[in-house]
């Protein structure tokens, strides 16, 4: 297995280097987007970012919890069909002209960050099938206060748009990957596309993205074999491999960090901040690190500040809770910030401690991955 490990580490440089349009717009907001993400190719730059906002009460739970994270889902669409996402046969996705608009998207966003979120991070369905990604990249980029501008991609078209994605201000990456074996690769995702993935890791590496963070669902009896090989993808790389716990619904629930700690035990625990989801190692003279994001197992809801966008404009202030808010259509029906606010402070409100737990989980309805985003 090892052999599939190396292949990360000594590819070389990849090829890539060599309608419904109705919005309310305060003002203010008319010009975003009236600068493309080409006009950066002729050596415009992104403008420096000040440095934050102090958190509003609008995203301050009953808990005491600052959200000062958004994650916002660009899309329904992905050009993969994992099975642990999306059924073969698909899903009925939101139609377009019911999906938030760019303008729509840097606006909302604004408002989020001049209340103090300092991260955004982009997810799907897959960001970069979306046409204007680059632009709403850059847009997002200029809003005053913002820290980080981060995505969440499957890597399948990563390679060819990283490096003006990175012009227009993204700072961190998180690339899916559930296994080095091309065929469970095909077999998970009923699509082809390793090797691409593989390339758009090395591509983010040369770029200099460090850490480069790779996302692995672990899956016992289809990847769990391969936890070492995925570690040892850090020795030389600036590598985050972060292994994320399946949700099995079936009571075969397992604990992802002991059972790799028994078999790696040179991983040393790492300092993690407290709005940390993940818990976090290294192996001394590893040039990358090694993550646990536990959700079920060792849930991390008393330090969450995150909430989440989807791209239907709703507000989810739990991934596992089916609470749900419009933004986007007081938005579209000329609602301004106040009331905006006053809605987003509401929904934060009755944001609960924790999620139920697995089981409960299971029973609740909630909506389909690909329609809340990664």
């Amino acid at each position: 297995m090892k052999r599939y490990a190396s292949r990360i580490t000594n590819w070389s440089l990849p090829s890539a280097f060599r309608s419904f349009n109705f919005f309310w717009v305060d003002k203010r907001y008319r010009n975003f987007g009236s600068k493309t993400a080409e006009d950066l190719i002729n050596g415009e730059e992104v403008n420096d970012k000040d440095k934050g906002n102090q958190v509003s009460d609008m995203l301050i739970d009953s808990f005491g919890r600052k959200h000062s994270y958004l994650r916002i889902s660009l899309t329904e669409r992905c050009n993969l069909r994992c099975q642990y996402c999306m059924p073969a046969e698909g899903v009925e996705l939101t139609p377009s002209p019911q999906l938030l608009t760019h303008r729509e998207i840097i606006r909302l966003s604004d408002l989020f960050v001049t209340s103090g979120v300092e991260k955004i991070r982009l997810t799907g369905g897959e960001p970069t099938v979306r046409k204007d990604i680059q632009d709403i990249c850059l847009d997002l980029s200029n809003i005053k206060g913002l820290k980080n501008l981060a995505i969440t991609t499957n890597g399948i078209t990563l390679a060819r748009k990283l490096p003006l994605l990175k012009q227009c201000g993204v700072t961190n990456l998180n690339i899916s990957l559930d296994t080095l074996v091309p065929s469970k690769f095909e077999f998970m995702t009923r699509r082809k596309g390793h090797h691409k993935v593989i390339e758009s890791i090395n591509a983010a590496i040369d770029l200099g993205y460090n850490p480069v963070k790779v996302n692995c669902v672990v899956m016992r009896g289809f990847n769990d074999d391969e936890m070492c090989d995925f570690v040892d993808l850090t020795r030389e790389k600036p590598i985050n491999v972060r292994f994320i716990e399946f949700m099995p619904f079936d009571g075969n629930v397992w604990n992802v960090k002991n059972s790799c700690h028994e078999k790696i035990p040179a991983l040393k625990r790492l300092h993690d901040h407290p709005t940390e989801t993940a818990k976090n190692f290294q192996i001394d003279g590893h040039a990358g690190t090694v993550s646990f994001v536990t959700s079920m197992t060792e849930h991390f809801c008393a330090g969450c500040n995150r909430l989440r966008l989807l791209a239907d404009g709703n507000l989810k202030v739990c991934l596992f809770g089916p609470s749900e808010v419009s933004l986007r259509d007081p938005l579209r029906s000329g609602a301004g910030d106040d009331v905006l606010r006053e809605i987003i402070g509401a929904a934060v409100k009755r944001k609960k401690a924790a999620h139920a737990g697995m089981f409960d989980i299971a029973k609740t309805a909630n909506r389909p991955m690909i329609h809340i985003g990664g």
